[in-house]
């Protein structure tokens, strides 16, 4: 894809100088004033070096922050057109849709994702399968026993790996033990909200492969 080029003005930050008594000061991380001619040229230099950088930072932040917003209204006042034309609701019952240009090579996809919270039963859960793991021989169920020791095995305490748990949930175990847990792990599963999440995508052309606009500062 080509590149694009864009500019925006940074944000104002302060400069830290301190004026007192007609001297410039600058306050260290402790509170202390220090005059500004005492400091070392590599930080000061450092400093700038970060107030310049921050500056752009929050105005990217706000600049990403109303596109957000923008974005959700007008796919907002789109699908309000198409439910008032057609009284027709855009998406699936989780409220997920895709929207796509003429041409099919641009698209924005809308994903609404549960964020879920695990009750007490998850307590009920881990003991029966300890239970398991007690009896199961080393020589046995080894794939099966590291999932389970790696999902409630965390730095936190009271917290569990949830990516795990789901493909505990998945796997086929015959044991009673292990049936009355994954049950227990479902009744643990609470749906507490949700998060919607855009997915903008571009290609060059209808046989080329889809690329993500990266807003995203980590996968730039």
């Amino acid at each position: 894809m080509s590149a694009h080029t864009t500019s925006f003005t940074p944000a104002e930050v302060p400069d830290g100088r301190i004026l007192v008594n007609g001297k410039t000061y600058m306050e260290d991380a402790k509170g202390k004033l220090t005059p500004i001619e005492l400091i070392k040229p590599q930080h000061l230099l450092e400093d700038e070096t970060v107030r310049k950088v921050m500056g752009y930072a929050l105005a990217l932040s706000d600049q990403v922050k109303r596109f957000k917003a923008h974005t959700f209204e007008d796919l907002g006042a789109f699908d309000e057109l198409l439910a008032q034309e057609y009284e027709l609701v855009k998406g699936g019952p989780k409220g997920n849709r895709t929207y796509q240009t003429h041409d099919g090579l641009m698209k924005i996809e809308v994903r609404v994702a549960d964020l879920i919270d695990l009750g007490p039963e998850l307590q009920v859960a881990k003991g029966l399968l300890d239970e398991c793991l007690t009896e199961w021989t080393a020589e046995t169920r080894s794939e099966i026993r590291g999932i389970i020791t790696n999902t409630f095995n965390t730095e936190k305490e009271g917290k569990v790996n949830r990516a795990l748990l789901f493909t505990l949930l998945r796997l086929e175990v015959e044991d009673p033990r292990w049936n009355r847990a994954m049950d227990a792990i479902r009744d643990a599963i609470r749906v507490v909200g949700s998060k919607t999440y855009y997915r903008i995508q571009m290609r060059e052309s209808l046989d080329a492969p889809w690329g993500t606009v990266t807003i995203d500062l980590a996968k730039a």
